[in-house]
């Protein structure tokens, strides 16, 4: 059974439409790319759509360790974990968008389509949104008039790592 932060970060992934997604260049540095977000599984597994010649599924193939942030304006998620290259015909149509066909004018049949699967090994999220958010910022607004650490109890809290 999931934790209450396991089940508030899948909430969260399922709140973001576009991802950074870093790999490890050949050279050893480390290149991010916006990604749209294809679907997030209820386990944390996350889903893409890239062009089967791109230069990230080089990179992924030689190292498949990965890292997905997401961020908006008061929420914030950064996921590590290990990409696949997966080709299953079946999946993509299933998860077809039709902006994608920007990308794939070929629709969802374009041969050119590759899915790319993460399985998360760990996640961190921030959420400042809503009643929370709020209660966060006025908290915080008072540590830095008084020069304290802000007060984020239980009731506040917004953020947690999550081991997947």
């Amino acid at each position: 059974m999931a934790t209450a932060p396991e089940k508030k970060l899948h909430e969260l992934l399922e709140d973001f439409g576009v991802a950074m997604l870093v790999t490890k260049t050949a050279d050893g540095g480390f290149r991010g790319r916006p990604m749209a977000l294809a679907e997030a599984e209820p386990d944390g597994t996350l889903w893409f759509a890239t062009e089967r010649g791109a230069a990230k599924v080089d990179e992924i193939e030689k190292d498949s360790r990965v890292a997905v942030t997401m961020q908006s304006s008061t929420k914030y998620v950064s996921l590590s974990g290990r990409a696949t290259p997966v080709d299953d015909r079946e999946k993509v149509a299933r998860l077809w968008k039709l902006e994608w066909k920007v990308w794939f004018p070929g629709g969802k049949d374009d041969p050119n389509i590759l899915l790319l699967r993460i399985d998360g090994d760990a996640g961190e999220y921030w959420d400042n949104s809503g009643t929370r958010g709020v209660k966060y910022l006025i908290e915080a607004g008072k540590a830095l008039l008084t020069g304290t650490r802000p007060d984020v109890g239980e009731d506040l809290e917004v953020h947690a790592k999550v081991a997947l």
